[in-house]
């Protein structure tokens, strides 16, 4: 085992280790502990820790990350996101889409992130905890400025409107809100208080009773999400977080929308853009994911000068010359020798919890990685890519457990991969071979 494996692997906890190796038996990619997995990522780590320590100081950082299909936007993705955790970062992972999520209405963005907001200590969604976390902050402020507890209240609405005031002057109704929540929540009255949160959250069709007891009007608008995100950011901050990592992932669907749709919404990403460039967003750390046809192709970004311009990054250079402090950044993908690494990493990440951890490595040894990484991306068409996902579940949930739970369980002997349409994704059965009902894995 290299140096690198050992590492990675000696010293994690028993639930660390459960939580990853039950999401790739189920074929997903882990919520958490995706530092024990990230091959061949070490290459982007210090120009993504400077960006984020840029948003930490108060900057703002815009990011574009291109891969194919299968290439790991998404495992990057959250494992920036574990990056950014451990720097006491809020994070949200908005999943973009035309019905669900549609671009073009930030108000709809924004309720998103507001769901999916996550922190070190708190799960989504982890608004009202956090504006409950302000809230005390405030209070502890003000007592340590002297104010006596007879006076609290006044003590912490001084500090709501100072801290405030920037924000008040782009989305009144947001401070508004906020003092709102709190009147309720001293009254007792936690109806009100929870609409009022959800209202916060962006979320339409609050009940008008609790918002005329607040007063605030009317639901979120497109304009409005950007200083409702403002306001956030203020709250975060001042609750002890460091900043805000922002990631809307499969930006790419936005070339199969309606023209009309797709042009409102490629120009509110370019708003954003700018936006976060202009310095509007103190702590905002925004990352999106695409293919590379999507940055490449008519019916995305270069549909939109402007924002064709703003996302222009050499790519024609040797990939191992790639900058990773560019606006874009490409992903590689896997090559055989890198999934053939990755499995062996989860081969010894799950023989260290397991009863018997020489066993499963001598039986699963790494010839017999490498055999079955072969199979699995000669089944998907040699499309190594796109092979992750289906290998390591087939690696996690038909050989190890079986070796781990059956003494006379040889997978050479014992085992023929198999690979139905039905546990495939679209991506990976256009990729297979014609025959993938039964795809038998010939080892010696």
């Amino acid at each position: 085992m290299s140096n690198e494996r050992l590492e990675r692997s000696g010293s994690v906890s028993a639930a660390r280790r459960r939580e990853v190796i039950d999401a790739l038996r189920r074929g997903a990619v882990p919520e958490s502990g995706l530092d024990l997995l990230a091959t061949g990522l070490s290459r982007f780590e210090e120009a993504l820790d400077a960006e984020l320590d840029t948003a930490a100081s108060g900057g703002s950082v815009f990011k574009a990350v291109r891969g194919e299909y299968g290439s790991g936007k998404t495992f990057f993705t959250r494992w920036l996101g574990e990056r950014a955790k451990r720097r006491s970062f809020a994070v949200a992972e908005i999943q973009i889409s035309e019905t669900e999520t549609p671009l073009h209405r930030l108000e709809t963005v924004y309720r998103r992130l507001t769901e999916r907001l996550t922190t070190p200590g708190f799960p989504p969604s982890a608004l009202r905890p956090v504006v409950d976390t302000w809230f005390y902050t405030l209070e502890e402020d003000a007592l340590a400025a002297g104010v006596t507890e007879e006076h609290l209240a006044v003590g912490v609405e001084r500090l709501l409107a100072a801290r405030l005031s920037k924000v008040s002057r782009h989305a009144p109704s947001f401070a508004t809100a906020l003092r709102g929540y709190r009147t309720a929540l001293t009254s007792g009255d936690e109806g009100t208080a929870a609409a009022v949160m959800a209202w916060l959250g962006g979320q339409p069709h609050v009940a008008a009773s609790a918002r005329r007891a607040v007063g605030v009007r009317g639901d979120l608008d497109h304009f409005g999400a950007f200083g409702f995100l403002q306001g956030l950011l203020t709250v975060l901050r001042d609750s002890g977080h460091k900043g805000l990592l922002v990631v809307l992932d499969e930006v790419e669907t936005l070339q199969r929308i309606r023209s009309d749709a797709r042009d409102k919404a490629l120009n509110a990403l370019r708003q954003l853009i700018d936006e976060v460039h202009s310095g509007r967003f103190p702590g905002l750390y925004l990352l999106i994911t695409g293919t590379p046809a999507f940055f490449e192709g008519q019916q995305g970004v270069q549909r939109l000068a402007p924002l064709a311009q703003r996302l222009a990054t050499d790519f024609t250079t040797d990939p191992r010359f790639d900058n990773p402090r560019a606006v874009q950044v490409r992903l590689p993908g896997f090559t055989h020798a890198s999934l053939v690494d990755l499995g062996i990493t989860i081969r010894d990440l799950y023989a260290d919890g397991a009863n018997a951890p020489e066993r499963i490595r001598a039986v699963v040894n790494d010839a017999y990685v490498a055999e079955l990484a072969s199979a699995v991306g000669g089944a998907l068409g040699g499309r190594v890519g796109v092979a992750p996902r289906l290998f390591l579940k087939k690696l996690v949930g038909d050989v190890l457990d079986r070796v781990d739970q059956f003494d006379d369980f040889d997978p050479r002997q014992h085992y023929a991969l198999t690979m139905s349409a039905g546990e495939m994704s679209d991506i990976e059965r256009n990729a297979a071979v014609d025959d993938i009902d039964e795809i038998e894995l010939d080892l010696p």
